[in-house]
């Protein structure tokens, strides 16, 4: 029986110049010398081949977010958050693109939901010039990376369109250093970089518009430290197209004399199982792994994330929201679901079966003893950590889980003494960074004048303070992301809200 197959092609040379040839070393050399390789070194130390024939936006990215130290905010296997292609799909479902490629528009969508700063230019709307600009800058720094979406046709190459980030420049030949993704096909190679313009000003049939790069950095600080939005499910994206579409025209048709109204009204209507939408991120680690005393690496990221959440509790708007939340005496105390035991049991067991390379169910692992222990740091600030032994069967698996918390004053039995708690992330602190998170177009159908200026000040991002700031942007660029999804615009428009 006889097996049709291919096993990679013969690069084109001319115009490539394969990157392991002669020509190609020398070409290296010759660029480390006027320094524009620095991109070079952090993206072939994350250098992947695309895992399905159509994958090359997913693993062009993915390998560049790596690059650029990103923390996605999501485990991939095991404990360990890490970029894949597999995670990547928050603006495009992975069956899809795995038979359809992804667009540009696509691909910048994704690299915004990730996390990354994203300058993204259409070939259409932009000049060889300026793409010459932007290759020198990131060939000259590994603080930024380009990608770069085109036609092979120009670099007389069989297939279509495809993606690839740009490893480095040759000033003298005017040539950039390509690190194909599909590398089952074609080896890293350098190409002129007017002909890899011109395959960038090729129309993709999909969209009706030319291809183009994307310049992906960092940004500031890591955003979605503490909390984090999933774009993953579908319910979710309709939970999304709730609170940017919906939310304003119950704030529009309500009689509306308060911020307490206000707060009641959004919070009552939120759709069933919207507690999903915006989760708080825990650092769980092997009890064998840890001792007594945390490494500077996570007591700089818990401290930032207590940070954030001293920041949340501090807004006028977590007020309004704690006093919505707790309403009564006579009721159940909202607090009741956020007590630290349960939350502690669940993380346990998810990070007793992540630990393990398995996924989560409710049903796998039990907490059978959680005990949570206050240690010290060296400023002699109290760290929270509870510690569960996890079992399955015969097994059992010891847990630690930092806890981020701050000093917040409470309310006991309708009085309010003077004394500071300790207090986790909780719903009152969620619900807060979400109605943050809207954009600043949800409030304007409010007719009273006076409460429209006040529920401004409560929320708008120039009163917060940076890290939280940060935050707030990043989650509300998400929502604008998964709006646009649900609308199909995604390739219509590359930006993104800031404010």
């Amino acid at each position: 029986m006889a097996t049709a197959g291919l096993y990679r092609r013969l690069l084109p040379c001319p115009p490539a110049v394969e990157f392991a040839s002669s020509q190609g070393k020398e070409l290296f050399l010759e660029a480390i010398h006027n320094g524009t390789m620095e991109g070079f070194y952090k993206l072939v130390s994350h250098f992947q081949t695309q895992s399905e024939p159509a994958f090359c936006g997913l693993a062009s990215l993915s390998m560049v977010l790596n690059a650029l130290a990103i923390d996605p905010g999501r485990k991939w296997k095991g404990p360990w958050r890490w970029f894949d292609e597999s995670m990547l799909d928050c603006c495009e479902s992975l069956e899809k693109v795995k038979v359809q490629g992804i667009t540009f528009g696509k691909l910048v969508c994704l690299a915004q939901c990730a996390g990354a700063k994203v300058d993204s230019f259409r070939a259409s709307h932009s000049s060889l010039d300026d793409f010459r600009k932007y290759v020198i800058k990131c060939s000259m720094s590994d603080e930024c990376h380009v990608i770069s979406s085109y036609h092979r046709a120009a670099l007389k190459q069989t297939g279509n369109g495809h993606f690839s980030p740009i490893g480095g420049y040759h000033a003298g030949k005017d040539m950039a250093l390509v690190l194909d993704v599909a590398r089952f096909k074609y080896p890293p190679h350098w190409i002129p970089l007017k002909i890899l313009w011109e395959g960038m000003n090729y129309v993709d049939e999909a969209t009706g518009r030319t291809r183009g790069f994307l310049l992906v950095s960092r940004p500031h600080r890591e955003p979605g430290l503490l909390y984090t939005l999933s774009c993953k499910h579908e319910s979710w994206i309709n939970i999304a197209k709730f609170l940017m579409d919906d939310v304003p025209l119950l704030l529009k048709s309500e009689d509306i004399k308060d911020v307490h109204q206000v707060v009641s009204v959004i919070v009552s209507s939120l759709p069933s199982k919207s507690e999903q939408f915006i989760k708080w991120v825990a650092e769980i680690r092997r009890r064998e792994d840890g001792g007594p005393s945390l490494s500077t690496e996570e007591k700089a990221r818990l401290a930032i994330k207590e940070e954030v959440l001293k920041q949340v509790q501090e807004t006028g708007l977590f007020k309004y929201v704690a006093s919505f939340l707790s309403n009564s005496c006579s009721k159940e105390s909202p607090y009741d679901a956020d007590a630290l035991p349960v939350i502690a049991a669940s993380i346990c067991c998810q990070g007793a079966e992540i630990l393990a390379g398995k996924p989560w169910s409710p049903a796998g692992y039990s907490c059978q003893v959680t005990c949570m222990k206050c240690l010290k740091a060296e400023d002699d600030k109290p760290i929270t950590m509870v510690s569960g032994t996890v079992v399955n069967g015969n097994t059992e698996q010891g847990v630690d889980v930092l806890i981020p918390s701050s000093n917040r004053k409470l309310c006991r039995n309708c009085s309010s003494p003077s004394n500071y708690m300790r207090m986790h992330p909780a719903s009152t602190d969620v619900l807060t960074v979400l109605l943050l998170s809207l954009p600043s177009t949800t409030w304007t159908g409010i007719k009273d004048e006076q409460l429209l200026t006040e529920i401004h000040s409560l929320v708008s991002t120039e009163n917060l303070p940076s890290l939280l700031q940060e935050e707030v942007l990043h989650l509300r660029r998400q929502l604008h992301l998964l709006k646009r999804r649900q609308e199909g615009k995604v390739d219509q428009d590359l930006g993104a809200p800031h404010s």
